[in-house]
Order: C-alpha cells, then sequence, then structure tokens
C-alpha cells in the first residue's frame, strides 16, 4: 500500500510514495453543457476552465489536489463527437515497481529481490493509514438551504475522567449493573461520590465531570429482586462494586478534531459525551442499540400474530464541521404484544385455541415465537414472578405429572397448581410452557401466564407485518421533521441533570446546512427514435418515443406458466404484448416461441425447466434457448429462487419471472420495465450518459476506466450458520460504463471482508495459481473493451464506520495484489468510496410550501448534494440524495472516499456518482445510490437463492421429515461454495 509510517506530526499524517505520483491523473477540465433543457449540450466539447474550488486552507498533506491538477504522462486524450468508443494514442506505461505483488510464501518479490512488508510499504496496523482528506469542497450546481436533523452541541470544558467498575458477583444483564449503580449512586452521591452525579455505561466504565475524592473504593450494595412482587418474600442479593481511576479524557484533542487541525478522532471522548446524554433516557425508556422506544411516545400499532409496533428515536453525537453534532431520528421496532400467553398464541395462530387440540406444526410454530420469550405469572395474586420461556411440554396439561420428592412421588400439574395455591386450570387439552432450564423442568399452564412488556421482536416479520410497520413508520418530511423537533423539545437537554453535570448545551433547532442542486445528466437513446436524447425532469423521463440505444435480439424464446389461474389464452396474449413492447422499445423479438407455452405445476420446477430447455433445443436442432419467460403466482414460496437457481447455475439460461397480478391487468409501464431488464439480461444497453460516449466525463473518458461495486449481504437475525454472501460487480464498456458483469460467492458467517477479492491456491500441475473476482472482472473487462482499465473506481456498499480501517485495508490490498498477478508493475490508480445507506441523516426542505424547492413527495429536490457543516471535519465525504421521492421522507445515500489516487475534485465525484444514478438499468428514474453498489446488492441477494436446501442448515429435511446430511464438499474457509455460475450468465446483467 503506497503509505510510509505516520510521523509523529499529526499534520503531516499522509504521505504518498513519491513513484506513485507518476500513474495519477489530474482533475480532467469540465467542459461545460447546456443544462437549460432546450436540447442537448454541443457534441464538441468545450475546453471550459473548471470551478476553481473555494475551502478553508488546508495542508496537501503529500498530495497536490484542487485546481489545475498536474499533467497526465499517460497519453493524450482524442475527444471525438461521436457515439463509438473514444480512441485512445497511449503512450507507454511508464510505471515504477508496483507495491503489491504475487507473494512469494511470506515475502514479495519484485523484479527479484526480496522485499520486507515494511520495504513494500504496507502499513504495519491500521493506525498508519488516514483516510483521504478533503480536496475542497464542491461549487456545481444551483445553490440552496436545506435542513438537517443534526442538533448543535456545545462542547463542555470540564476534564472528563473514567474510572473502571468491577461488579461481583458478575451480572450478565446491563439493566441489573445500572440498578446496582443507580442504588451506589442514591447512598454515596452525597459522602464518597463528593457530590458528583456519574456517567455509566452498564458494563466496565464509570465517568464522571471531575474528578472523584478517590483513585479506589469499593462499596458494598445490596439490591432487592423485584421479580417476586409485592406481598411475596423479598430476596436481597449483595454485590461488590470496585471503582478504580482509569484515565482523563482529552477534550483539548477533541477540540482540535473538530477545528480541522487533527486528523484522529479520539473515540474515548466522543464515547463519554454519548454515554452522558443516553443517561436520562436509558432510565424513562426501552433502550435498543442506539434507539429508546417506549408505548407513550406514541399508540403501539397492531402488526398481527401477536406483535405491535413501537415508536422511538434515534441519538447520537457525531463530530462535525459545525462542531459536535447530536443526530437525532425517528425509529420504529417491532414489539411482543404484552398479552395473556392464551390470547397471544390465538393471535399467532388466527383461530380459536381454547377448545380445539393443537397440531403439531401449531405447536412448533407456538415453540418458534414463545422460546426466548419473558412472562410474568399471574395466578399468585401481587406475586409476578418472571420466567424465560425454554420450550413447550408435548403432552397437553391433563396428562403432565412430576416428582415431588425424592422418592419419586408423582403429582399432576393440574393438582398441584390446585392444591397449591387454589388455582384451577381450564384448558387442561393445551401444552404447558417449559421455563428454565432443560434439566430440570418447571411447567407453567398457558393460561397462568402473561407475556411481559417491553420485549423487542427479533427474528423475521411476515409479509403482512411489514406492510403493518412501513405503514406505521412511512412518514412525510414535514410530519417526521416535526416529531423530530418534539422529540428534541421532549427530552429537554438543557434540563437533563447528566447533561448539565458535564457541561453539554443542545441547541433546540435543526440545522440550516448550505446544499447544492446538480443538474440532471442529458441521455443517450438510438438515432432511429423519434427522441435521440433527452433531459430528466425531477429524477424521471420514459422510454415514450425512443428506442433502446443497443437493443438486442431475441430469436429463440419460450414460455412456462406456473400459475393455474392463468389460462393459456391469457398467457398467449401477455407474450404477445410483451414482445410487441420489447420491439417498440429497440429490441428485434420473435414474436413466436419456440415451442407452445408449457403449463407446470410449482414443485416441479426443475423437471419442467429441463423438459422446456430440451424441447426447445430439439426443434431448433441444437441452437440454444436466448430467454425462458416465467408465470408466477403471486405467492410462490420457494419457486422463483429455485427458478433462478437451475437457470443460472445449471442451464446457463436467462429468465424473466411474471406475477400472475401483472399478466391479467396489463400495464403499459409494467411492460416498459421488464422491456428494460429483458435487454440487459440479454447484453443489451438501454441508455448511456451522453457526456461518455462524447468522452467528457472528467477521470472516467480520459483513459480505460472500470468501475467496481461491491456488497455482502449476512443472513437474518436468528439464522445462526447461514453464511454472509459477498457479490462485486465491474463495468464491462469504456467509455459508456453502463454495463455490470457480476461475480458471487459465500462466505463466513458474517464476514464483512470480501474474502474472494483476490486469492491464490496450489495447482499440482500449473503450481501457484491466481485467481478472485477483482482479476476475473479486470480479464472480462480487457476482453470486452480490448483495453486493461488503467484507472479503478471501486464503490463499496455496507460497511460500517467501525469497520473502515480493516475493509480499506484488506480490500486495497486484495485490488493491488490482483492487478499485479496479471502483469508485473500493473498498478491502476485506484479511488475507494463507501456508500452508506444505514445512516440517520435526514435532509428536509427550507420551506416546505416553496413547491419548487420539492419533489412531489415533498422531498428535497433529487441531485441535492450537501459536503459542508454537517460532513466530517476533514475527510472526504458528502450527502447525495440522487433520487426523487414516492412516499415517506427520502434518505440520502453518505458516500465517504476512503483512498484517492485518482485526485478526483469534490466536483468531479459528486457528479459521476450523481449522473450514475440514472444510468440504472431497470427502470427509467435516477436511483438512490450508486448502480454498481445497487447492483452489487441484487446479485449478493440473488445468489442466496443458489444455496440448495442443504446449504439452508447442516442438513436438510425429505419428505418423511427426516434430516438428510449434505455431502456437498467444504471449501477452505469451511463455507460450502455456492454452485458456479455457467460463462454466459456472468457476462450479462443477470441479477436485473
Amino acid at each position: 500500500m503506497p503509505i510510509r509510517q505516520m510521523k509523529e506530526n499529526p499534520e503531516q499524517h499522509f504521505v504518498v510514495k513519491p513513484h506513485l505520483q507518476n500513474t495519477m491523473n489530474p482533475a480532467q477540465k469540465q467542459p461545460k453543457t447546456a443544462q437549460n433543457g432546450k436540447g442537448p449540450p454541443n457534441q464538441e466539447p468545450q475546453n471550459t476552465k473548471q470551478h476553481n474550488q473555494t475551502s478553508p486552507p488546508t495542508k496537501n498533506r503529500g498530495r497536490r489536489r484542487g485546481r489545475g491538477g498536474r499533467k497526465s504522462d499517460q497519453g493524450d486524450v482524442c475527444m471525438r463527437p461521436s457515439s463509438r468508443p473514444c480512441t485512445l494514442a497511449l503512450k507507454p506505461l511508464n510505471q515504477a515497481p508496483c507495491d503489491l505483488v504475487e507473494s512469494n510464501g511470506n515475502r514479495s518479490v519484485v523484479n527479484g529481490h526480496n522485499m520486507s512488508e515494511m520495504e513494500m510499504g504496507f502499513p504495519t496496523s491500521s493506525k498508519s493509514l488516514s483516510f483521504a482528506p478533503r480536496p475542497g469542497y464542491g461549487q456545481v450546481g444551483a445553490k440552496c438551504i436545506v435542513k438537517a436533523n443534526h442538533f448543535f452541541a456545545e462542547l463542555p470544558d470540564k476534564d472528563l475522567n473514567q474510572y473502571d467498575v468491577t461488579i461481583t458477583p458478575e451480572v450478565a444483564s446491563r439493566a441489573v449493573n445500572r440498578a446496582i449503580m443507580a442504588e451506589l449512586v442514591r447512598l454515596y452521591k452525597e459522602s464518597d461520590l463528593g457530590m458528583r452525579l456519574p456517567a455509566y455505561d452498564g458494563r466496565k466504565s464509570l465517568y464522571t465531570a471531575g474528578e472523584l475524592p478517590f483513585a479506589r473504593k469499593d462499596f458494598k450494595i445490596k439490591l432487592v429482586d423485584d421479580d417476586d412482587g409485592i406481598n411475596g418474600p423479598k430476596r436481597q442479593r449483595e454485590y461488590k462494586v470496585v471503582i478504580k481511576f482509569v484515565a482523563k479524557a482529552n477534550m483539548h484533542h477533541l477540540g482540535q478534531f473538530l477545528a480541522g487541525k487533527r486528523a484522529d478522532a479520539p473515540q474515548e471522548a466522543l464515547q463519554i459525551l454519548d454515554i452522558v446524554l443516553r443517561e436520562l433516557s436509558n432510565k424513562r425508556y426501552c433502550p435498543i442499540g442506539r434507539s429508546f422506544f417506549s408505548p407513550d411516545i406514541r399508540t403501539p400499532q397492531r402488526l398481527g400474530e401477536g406483535l405491535e409496533s413501537w415508536c422511538g428515536f434515534y441519538q447520537s453525537i457525531r463530530p462535525t464541521q459545525m462542531g459536535l453534532s447530536l443526530n437525532i431520528d425517528m425509529a420504529s421496532a417491532a414489539f411482543i404484544e404484552p398479552l395473556p400467553v392464551i390470547e397471544f398464541v390465538a393471535q399467532l395462530l388466527g383461530k380459536d385455541v381454547l377448545s380445539r387440540t393443537l397440531s403439531d406444526s401449531d405447536r412448533v410454530k407456538i415453540k418458534k415465537a414463545l422460546r426466548g420469550v419473558k412472562v410474568e405469572v399471574t395466578h399468585r395474586g401481587n406475586v409476578r414472578r418472571k420466567y424465560r420461556v425454554s420450550g413447550l411440554t408435548s403432552q397437553p396439561t391433563r396428562e403432565l405429572v412430576f416428582p415431588v420428592d425424592d422418592n419419586s412421588t408423582m403429582k399432576s400439574v393440574v393438582e398441584y397448581f390446585q392444591e397449591m395455591y387454589g388455582f384451577t386450570i381450564q384448558h387442561t387439552h393445551l401444552p404447558c410452557l417449559q421455563v428454565g432450564n432443560q434439566k430440570k423442568a418447571n411447567y407453567l399452564p398457558m393460561e397462568a401466564c402473561k407475556i411481559v412488556e417491553g420485549q423487542r421482536y427479533t427474528k423475521r416479520l411476515n409479509e403482512r407485518q411489514i406492510t403493518a410497520l412501513l405503514k406505521v413508520t412511512c412518514q412525510r418530511p414535514r410530519d417526521r421533521e416535526n416529531d423530530i423537533l418534539q422529540t428534541v423539545q421532549h427530552n429537554a437537554y438543557d434540563q437533563d441533570p447528566y447533561a448539565k453535570e458535564f457541561g453539554i448545551k443542545i441547541s433546540e433547532k435543526l440545522a440550516s446546512v448550505e446544499a447544492r442542486i446538480l443538474p440532471a445528466p442529458w441521455l443517450k437513446y438510438h438515432d432511429t427514435g423519434k427522441e435521440k436524447d433527452c433531459l430528466p425532469q425531477v429524477g424521471q423521463w420514459n422510454m415514450m418515443n425512443k428506442k433502446m440505444i443497443n437493443g438486442m435480439t431475441v430469436n429463440r424464446w419460450a414460455c412456462i406458466n406456473f400459475s393455474r389461474s392463468v389460462q393459456e389464452s391469457v398467457a398467449r396474449g401477455f407474450c404477445n404484448e410483451l414482445a410487441q413492447m420489447c420491439q417498440v422499445s429497440g429490441m428485434e423479438f420473435n414474436p413466436d416461441p419456440v415451442i407452445p407455452i408449457y403449463n407446470a405445476r410449482p414443485e416441479q420446477v426443475e423437471k419442467a425447466l429441463k423438459h422446456v430447455y430440451h424441447a426447445s433445443m430439439n426443434k431448433t436442432k441444437g441452437k440454444e434457448l436466448e430467454l425462458l419467460l416465467a408465470i408466477l403466482p403471486d405467492n410462490n414460496g420457494s419457486l422463483y429462487g429455485d427458478l433462478k437457481r437451475i437457470c443460472e447455475t445449471d442451464l446457463g439460461l436467462m429468465s424473466q419471472c411474471c406475477l400472475t397480478k401483472h399478466v391479467f391487468k396489463i400495464s403499459k409501464q409494467y411492460l416498459a420495465n421488464v422491456s428494460l431488464k429483458i435487454n440487459v439480461k440479454m447484453g443489451g444497453r438501454n441508455t448511456v450518459l451522453l457526456d461518455a460516449i462524447s468522452c467528457r466525463i472528467p477521470l472516467v473518458s480520459d483513459i480505460p476506466t472500470i468501475i467496481f461495486g461491491a456488497d455482502v449481504t449476512h443472513p437474518e437475525n436468528g439464522e445462526d450458520s447461514s453464511p454472509s454472501i459477498a457479490a462485486v460487480v465491474a463495468s464491462q464498456d469504456w467509455p459508456e460504463v453502463t454495463k455490470y458483469a457480476g461475480l458471487v460467492c459465500a462466505q463466513a458467517h458474517r464476514q464483512e471482508l470480501i474474502q474472494d477479492l483476490y486469492k491464490t491456491w496450489h495447482d499440482p500441475v500449473r503450481g501457484t495459481v491466481s485467481g478472485g473476482m477483482i482479476r476475473d472482472l479486470l480479464i472480462s473487462f480487457r476482453k470486452a473493451t480490448g483495453q486493461k482499465p488503467l484507472r479503478i473506481i471501486f464503490y463499496r456498499d455496507g460497511v460500517s464506520e467501525g469497520q473502515f480501517y480493516q475493509v480499506l485495508l484488506y480490500e486495497l490490498d486484495a485490488i493491488r495484489k490482483a492487478c499485479a498477478s496479471l502483469e508485473p508493475n500493473y498498478q491502476p490508480p485506484v479511488t475507494f468510496i463507501v456508500v452508506q445507506k444505514r445512516h440517520h441523516t435526514r435532509l428536509f426542505a427550507n420551506n416546505h410550501r416553496d413547491r419548487s424547492s420539492t419533489d412531489k413527495s415533498g422531498n428535497i429536490l433529487p441531485g441535492t448534494v450537501v459536503d459542508t457543516k454537517i460532513c466530517h471535519p476533514t475527510e472526504f465525504d458528502f450527502y447525495l440524495c440522487s433520487h426523487a421521492g414516492i412516499q415517506g421522507t427520502s434518505r440520502p445515500a453518505h458516500y465517504h472516499v476512503l483512498w484517492d489516487e485518482n485526485n478526483f475534485t469534490a466536483d468531479g465525484i459528486q457528479s459521476l456518482t450523481n449522473n450514475l444514478c440514472y444510468t440504472y438499468a431497470r427502470c427509467t428514474r435516477s436511483v438512490s445510490v450508486v448502480p454498481p453498489a445497487y447492483y452489487a446488492h441484487l446479485a449478493a441477494f440473488r445468489a442466496r437463492f443458489y444455496m440448495e436446501p442443504d446449504l439452508q442448515d447442516n442438513g436438510s429435511i425429505d419428505g418423511a421429515g427426516h434430516t438428510v446430511k449434505s455431502t456437498r464438499v467444504v471449501g477452505e474457509s469451511g463455507v460450502r461454495p455456492l454452485p458456479a455460475l455457467k460463462e454466459n450468465v456472468k457476462r450479462v446483467m443477470f441479477y436485473c
């Protein structure tokens, strides 16, 4: 990696090895394009000067950036006003020895010399790697003001101290730890604690404003266990608490960091302030992650099957350019309704359970839903003892007996409850709940239990529950903004005793931020259409009077109908309409299928697919089928996934699925969107950026550039063994950068680093062999374009802030090694950008009544970009809302440039990212995240279907309900590899 060890002076934290300067390209001069909507920009590129970037004076940190850049030695760009690929008069690449190369054991070899890691410029730890500094601020676009859900927090001027807390006997529950500490503070605040009000993280750390009167002290705390209710005997537990001084937090360091004078964030100081501001809410509400929930904030709404939604708010302290900021957003989550257990079970099963016996499947469903849930007993008056459910009895209550003494004297559960508590069990046909551990089974009748309030539901929601939850969470921007303001006022941080104690003041006003609205790019369509180019309006356009720029030909296709309610004539009519729409949109589409439409049952999907595939081959004398249309029932269970798995990993056949509801109610818009998907699956292009084909995209058009997108999807909560799926896509056309080939692989459960970016293995014949997804995609780019990429832009989705260092170190290293394995000294400069959608920053129009500043949904306009005030103090990040809202409040994407050897300006990367959002293949709208990242997400999601049933668990279940052990081979990582995609599938956008 091209860096040296960090020096002591924090101002010199970014040092690039000089030889890399040769490979970097300047920010190209940006030609102006006519954006007045009256016509496409002039095809002749104009050498107009780029906007100067105004920014606070910053040190160059080892790289020359910003205005003008330096001349490239990589060749003269031949800009031609044609739609053919730009041609380059390329000079030989004068690149110094590469930094990362194929490894030879533990050492690497460059030009025959052994090099140690340090000689090669590897950082020895993540701390020696610094992220790209901000090169300045963007200037392109119409300026406007937006409001952000960030509230300015004044920095305290007090010393913050950290103390270590040890509680014995050790307690696993944060709530119990907090109760112990609250009791300690109540008893000793005015004496031993010297009037200090400490903040506690619920684990090992205690924080104070100013020192405590001791460096170490032991306390004995007695805590009453209130599980036994009001009149029952109170159980007291004694705990020993040791508080020991650890360190002072450096608030000066934090001040310097916020002022942009230091690049390393003081995480400890930020963490302390975060804990202080959460302390009061921890006591008032139900804390989950960084959010707080309560049934009192808004009336809980029923989601069905015993669940309800609770409203709450997210809270986090963040370092920004305006100083410290408190980010507050609204939140919702599913909770288990605090119902009597019998009522919960009736809701869960959707039927009366009091009068009929339960089936085996009912019992399994109840057990799954209640395992791990806390219940309280209701048959003992005021004694409300709490238990955690561990299972369900297999017999009904009336048959249950248990030993009451060491002589194995047995007593029935019914008798025991009658004699012990005078409680007559009414519904003896129902099973009992098993509570406590499995060795010593405790039985509780369902009718004597109620679910304890405040338990979050962490398992998967069904479709109906998701719809109900979305209804609750979907708020128009104005309503969301009002709720956020109300939350801040209700939390009354000015009255918060902890905030007061630590000297933190929170503003009650949303931050006003200067934003810019980037212009939409011109799109190019085929010259045979009435409209050859198009300027999208408010993030959308349509296919009327336009033809795809590269419409493909479909000669040989077939259709399978899996839906019993769709008659053959209806299916035929639908296929005709779809074929016509493909023709109108610019494809050549044979109106007749190879064989008549084939009707099949969903459970015979494999047999049906293979029959149609082979029957078609016989009919066409061995010519491959090009496309399969499939009509599926609206609720089709595993059918869709099975079909995709068989087509893409077994038959090598492109497929397009259509749901029954769309077949009956044919809409032109639906058919147009399906035709867009079919065209790219066939290897075509729907549209391209006009600036791309006239070679006017800075840092893309000048030299062959490949754009990657990468994502990892993890299994849902509760699945503790399923692998994570990584996907990488890469552009396969230049200069258009519109077509993306994709690769997928399975890796260890919840592993975020992409393991297969680059890999080597030993082959008995060829020796050490290199491979991996980056290498394969670089090779396919060269095959497709005839050029090797001389620049890499890598958009990485799904990485949280805490993983930035790790992911950059590992994945940049893999990119370097993949390049070096192809050719000595081949090290194209890399720009590595993390894309985040799971954040809580929301942007609102400054004036909701001004219709010119919002889209139809009341959201900010597409193209709105923010890189000041609420962004990072020193690093290169920005928020971009590239799409028009449909419903609810738009979430801008957050882009963080972690590494930049291409010297992008702020305008350069912001405009490129925004323009790419208009090239998404599946619809005629700009999308909310840059398409390569979106495609990687789609590919990873698709690959989950490739895990055959035996991969979903350690074993599969056969027809008789028996578990069958899988015999598939496990890879080196301990994860079974996914079935391989067929070669013809890899080359096209199969995931669309």
